[in-house]
């Protein structure tokens, strides 16, 4: 994968792997000692049903998917779902 900076992705919309909208990048968490990428934090859609989505979520309501779910980066954001 090539490289994209950080400042890039905010605001980015982010996308499941079966086609569904989840909603836009907010931010990253990382460690700040190794520098390693945990989660992205996702500002959920309004008009995504609350159930149909198994993420974890932060106490403001976001999700938080793991780096590790990533597949692409293009137009959207794709994780696996």
């Amino acid at each position: 994968m090539s490289d994209i900076l950080a400042e890039n992705l905010s605001g980015k919309s982010v996308m499941g792997s079966d086609g569904t909208e989840l909603g836009l990048l907010y931010n990253i968490t990382m460690d700040l000692k190794s520098g390693k990428l945990h989660d992205l934090v996702i500002e959920p859609d309004d008009e995504l049903p609350a159930r149909s989505v198994d993420f974890d979520r932060n106490e403001t309501g976001q999700f938080l998917i793991s780096v590790s779910r990533v597949q692409a980066v293009k137009d959207y954001i794709v994780v696996q779902r």
